[in-house]
């Protein structure tokens, strides 16, 4: 009986190894290398356009007109006076209309006018203004009447009623009476706004003034010409 050898492993430890093939890229794609970072660069900040500064809101200013000089004008001016002149002032919202006053009384002086000629008349508020110059003007004591007061807008309607009425009322009083009743109420957005305009007091003695001038020279020349 013949014994039988037992089977041995192959060796193959001279057998070239071969790595595995690569997997294939997607098609039509090729790999592109992928590009160096810099981990220190601090990305630039964009350009910022330059800030524009807001301009100043454009205030009213006294106008002027061209008059051919083939006509007769009759123009009133803001000249001293004689007579009284009465300056009735809202005290609601009474660090504004301080202010007012005080504007007026300084155009008045400039003007010259005595304060032995100025009557000052505070009422409540806006709405009162009219009646109390209403009343002023009825006397026939004043050569006009000057009307101060400020009105600001709130978050309600309120402020369209006041400053509609004080407008009308005191144009009512200017018209029944004959007698000039200038319009120095501010009528205003913001606090900002009526600080700004708390020197417009000047303007309202002015115009109330001018007004009176030029009724004066209308009396006059009806009774030159009748």
């Amino acid at each position: 009986m013949t014994e039988q050898q037992p089977e041995e492993w192959p060796d193959r430890s001279r057998e070239d190894v071969v790595a595995p093939e690569p997997m294939p890229e997607a098609a039509g794609r090729t790999p592109q290398p992928e590009p160096e970072r810099d981990l220190e660069a601090v990305p630039e900040a964009e350009p910022q356009e330059p800030a524009v500064e807001a301009k100043p809101p454009v205030q009213h200013a006294a106008g002027d007109i061209e008059i051919p000089d083939d006509v007769d004008v009759l123009e009133g001016e803001a000249a001293p006076t004689r007579r009284l002149v009465a300056v009735v002032v809202a005290k609601f919202n009474g660090e504004i209309t301080t202010r007012l006053l005080e504007s007026a009384l300084a155009a008045l002086d400039d003007v010259g006018i005595a304060r032995s000629q100025v009557t000052v008349v505070p009422v409540p508020g806006a709405f009162e203004l009219p009646l109390a110059a209403m009343a002023l003007a009825k006397t026939r004591r004043y050569v006009c009447v000057v009307a101060l007061g400020c009105v600001i807008r709130g978050e309600t309607p309120h402020f369209d009623y006041i400053a509609s009425e004080a407008a009308s009322g005191l144009q009512l009083a200017a018209l029944e009476t004959g007698i000039p009743v200038s319009f120095g109420v501010l009528t205003c957005d913001t606090q900002e706004q009526a600080e700004a305009r708390s020197g417009k007091g000047g303007d309202a003695v002015r115009t109330a003034l001018e007004m009176a001038d030029l009724f004066s020279q209308l009396r006059q020349a009806a009774v030159a010409t009748g």
